[in-house]
């Protein structure tokens, strides 16, 4: 059987962080939305499993999922696993995080496995792979991993705007520590409070000035995405790339329009709009 799947990206519509745990990793409480922009994967027979991704050197956790499969007891065939890269890579947008879902949501369909094993491997790859396993909106809590699906938001889009360099998620939050970013477990637990209790999440994201203090020319990405009209402009996740949002029955136009508007200055702006776990379900050929 061959397999075609979208690997949506994700924004995190706010990230709070909180303190250091006790594996290194910090304790947050964000919302996580998936976008149309995605990644495209075909999975094929082959003789040994195999992961290509043109342009794009090495995606190792993808590899590792396969293989994280067959050590659990999975007995699918090998697959050659071809990647069509659309989201940034090294961009804060989960890109390899959403492959390695997508990997995991097909795997469903080659042979069995049960639904603890796929959201045990996937804690155990990335922190993000979770929020990502079952696209659509929801609160991540512990290190972003344990994840409660929530209503979808009014109508909404973004334009995406990439930079022309990647960063690491690990620098960043070593710079996050550095500059004292991390809130106390009681404002991070009225936080998780506020967004349960169905307020709109805020439009924060502690880890952006760790990512400006990094690279000080993502404020002019910013400055320019809130020049083309956008609500809310913001670094997504780790950075660097920067959202705007856009709200209203007619966002997805005035996204579209601002991504157009800031392409010259940003090759690869592009807008997109919120999906649901449909949009991420493997087809079968």
């Amino acid at each position: 059987m061959n397999l075609t799947a979208r690997a949506p990206g994700k924004i995190n519509l706010c990230l709070f962080l909180g303190p250091v745990r006790a594996d290194g990793r910090h304790e947050l409480v964000t919302v996580f939305e998936s976008l149309s922009l995605a990644d495209e994967l075909t999975i094929e027979p082959a003789p040994a499993d195999q992961v290509v991704c043109p342009g794009v050197n090495g995606l190792n956790i993808v590899a590792q999922t396969l293989d994280g499969l067959r050590r659990r007891g999975w007995d699918g065939p090998s697959v050659r696993v071809t990647v069509r890269k659309r989201i940034p890579v090294a961009g804060g947008m989960g890109g390899g995080s959403a492959d390695a879902a997508a990997v995991l949501r097909a795997a469903q369909l080659l042979a069995p496995i049960d639904d603890a094993t796929l959201t045990s491997l996937a804690s155990s790859l990335s922190a993000d792979v979770p929020s990502q396993l079952r696209p659509g909106p929801s609160i991540g809590t512990g290190a972003g991993d344990v994840v409660e699906p929530i209503d979808a938001l009014a109508p909404h889009a973004f334009v995406i705007v990439p930079q022309g360099f990647g960063l690491s998620t690990a620098a960043v939050y070593r710079e996050a520590d550095r500059l004292g970013l991390s809130r106390d477990g009681p404002d991070l637990a009225g936080r998780l409070r506020e967004i349960r209790a169905g307020a709109h999440p805020d439009y924060v994201n502690d880890l952006e000035p760790a990512a400006l203090s990094l690279r000080p020319e993502i404020a002019c990405a910013l400055d320019a995405v809130r020049d083309a009209g956008a609500e809310h402009a913001m670094v997504s996740g780790s950075g660097p790339t920067v959202f705007g949002l856009y709200r209203g029955d007619d966002a997805a136009r005035r996204a579209e329009a601002a991504a157009a508007r800031l392409s010259d200055r940003y090759p690869g702006a592009t807008s997109a709009v919120p999906v649901s776990e449909e949009f991420g379900a493997p087809r079968g050929s």
